[in-house]
């Protein structure tokens, strides 16, 4: 097993086991069997070989499971689960219990989201005191707070994602929120969207905002002019993305038990009130085989893997610990898992495949595909062995499919695991060539060079002293004289890129996702408001569950930063 420098500084600033005096007490190779053993101790038969089997595709970094996995499991009462949904009602019993539980998951680790769109809305008389009610955004705050005192303690920092649906009335207050810059720092914003929404934006309608007790409209205002605020806002920050909650809704498995109204804090997992999910994801770079000296998917070695990672999830779901009880009974009764990928990027760069290009997409779709059948197929295999997910008669799968997860994918931004495994975030196109990562270990600054696109470049002959240093200065190689158009193309970064392909991709993979994909539209610093405008709209036609763009430089927390912005020199 051979880390990257990066990866070994992360391993030991957060996953690996120390003693009580802060002395290292673990190596990267003795976590992964630490994690193997415990995820197979709960198999009937065969446990030395499951935990060999785990271990062997997690050491060659061909799968990794979400870090709380790695770094709880075979620790005393270790949450392994990273997303979770909790609910928020509308008394101040339900909001406190909510904090406190909201608390607990982020001590061990984990994430939580939360729909705020059943509070009445600020200024609205409570009868039972005759007192004014603080509306959501107070409660965001509070919450945004709690979690600011829990995650200086913690190993990984808590995150939250706050939804507040488009006809709230306290929508243009939601939406404008983080325009200072001050508060919820915590907090990932989305608009909970309907295509009725939509629909009145596009047609110019009027746009009616609802009392979430009584559904009584309290004023019309304009869907357009609600609707360049997003677009403003999201400009300007990158804060609220879109949840298009008729499409999430229309792909739920489990639409007799309930409407869902939210996801985990990046936006890969909808989830209903209580509900939690484990994710893994497969490492594609690793997926590639030479043939007649041309590297090609190697789709052996992936449904190989896609069995035994599909088996390490299922097993997580029943050595976890779960720390609120209502948690552990809606888990355990949907068994919700979630398989996705990371190094995308770098395998279309092996296969010699531009992002920006058809080829590309039909390649992701297909991969997609592939990955959903497959993993399905193990589900099914484990309903034979162990039975189906409890709320399977209530699901769409009952009565012709029996299946052991209410679902099996989904694209996760893998941003940690992804540094572990040393190859690009999720489906992400490349960042840059060359840039630095800030604020992922406590202010210390990675700088980072792809390894794949040196590989490449050397190969080709074209990797010089000159180059190295227009890529560390620039991230890029758009620059450099002399070079063929092929070789730019394939090597066109993410502000690079035409956003229209950043949401091909997303609607490929989505097509055989059934939970959803995490992803971010990044921008260059130019980009105009009227180009996020197109971008959301788009991605509703295009039948996606979920946006978020990022204009380069928007923000002064930028974890991903291109070396010439910051004219940082060693990158």
């Amino acid at each position: 097993m051979q880390l990257s420098k990066n990866a070994l500084q992360l391993l030991e600033s957060r996953y690996l086991r120390r003693n009580r005096t802060g002395k290292l007490m673990e190596t990267p190779d003795a976590m992964f069997k630490r994690v193997a053993r415990h995820i197979a101790s709960m198999e009937a038969r065969h446990k030395d070989k499951w935990a060999e089997h785990f271990y062997d595709t997690m050491s060659q970094l061909l799968f990794l499971p979400n870090s709380p996995t790695l770094m709880h499991a075979g620790l005393p009462h270790g949450q392994l689960s990273a997303c979770f949904v909790l609910p928020v009602e509308d008394n101040l019993k339900s909001i406190f219990t909510t904090m406190a539980h909201m608390a607990m998951i982020h001590q061990q680790g984990g994430g939580t989201g939360f729909n705020f769109s059943g509070l009445r809305p600020m200024g609205e008389i409570v009868s039972s005191s005759g007192r004014q009610a603080s509306g959501p955004l107070a409660f965001m705050e509070l919450y945004d707070t709690a979690t600011e005192k829990v995650r200086q303690g913690a190993r990984r920092s808590g995150a939250n994602m706050a939804v507040l649906n488009v006809d709230h009335p306290d929508i243009e207050a939601f939406v404008k929120a983080k325009s200072k810059g001050t508060i919820l720092r915590n907090f990932n914003l989305s608009v909970g969207v309907s295509d009725a929404f939509m629909t009145a934006m596009e047609n110019n309608s009027k746009w009616e905002l609802l009392d979430p007790r009584t559904a009584k409209r309290i004023k019309s205002i304009s869907a357009r002019r609600l609707w360049d605020q997003i677009v403003g806002q999201a400009w300007s920050n990158g804060d609220p993305g879109l949840l298009f909650l008729d499409a999430i809704n229309r792909d739920n498995p489990l639409p007799k038990m309930e409407r869902i109204q939210c996801t985990n804090p990046c936006g890969e997992v909808p989830l209903a009130a209580y509900g939690s999910c484990n994710l893994g994801s497969l490492n594609l770079a690793k997926m590639v085989r030479d043939e007649n000296g041309k590297k090609q998917v190697d789709w052996d070695l992936l449904e190989h893997t896609i069995a035994i990672a599909m088996r390490f999830l299922d097993n997580v779901l029943s050595v976890n610990t779960y720390v609120i009880p209502e948690i552990a009974e809606r888990t355990m009764a949907d068994r919700k898992v979630g398989l996705g990928v990371m190094g995308w990027a770098e395998l279309l760069i092996l296969l010699e495949i531009p992002y920006a290009s058809d080829q590309a997409v039909e390649l992701g779709e297909r991969l997609m595909e592939f990955i959903g059948s497959k993993s399905k197929e193990t589900s099914q295999s484990l309903a034979k062995e162990r039975g189906v997910f409890p709320n399977w008669e209530s699901s769409l799968y009952y009565p012709d499919r029996p299946m052991r997860n209410a679902t099996c994918n989904s694209i996760a931004p893998t941003g940690s695991i992804s540094i572990i495994a040393d190859t690009s975030y999720s489906i992400e196109p490349l960042y840059a060539l060359a840039y630095q990562r800030v604020g992922v270990l406590n202010g210390r600054v990675q700088n980072e060079i792809n390894s794949v696109v040196v590989s490449h470049l050397r190969r080709s002959g074209l990797w010089s002293r000159s180059l190295q240093a227009l890529v560390r200065d620039t991230g890029s190689i758009q620059e450099a004289a002399g070079l063929p158009n092929e070789l730019r193309n394939l090597l066109l970064t993410s502000m690079e890129i035409p956003w229209r392909y950043h949401l091909r991709h997303q609607q490929a993979f989505q097509k055989y996702t059934d939970n959803a994909v995490a992803k971010t539209v990044n921008l260059s610093s130019t980009a105009s408001k009227e180009t996020v405008s197109e971008i959301y709209s788009t991605a509703w036609h295009y039948g996606l569950k979920g946006i978020t763009v990022y204009r380069d430089g928007s923000r002064a927390d930028q974890t991903l930063q291109a070396c010439r912005l910051n004219k940082l020199s060693g990158c």
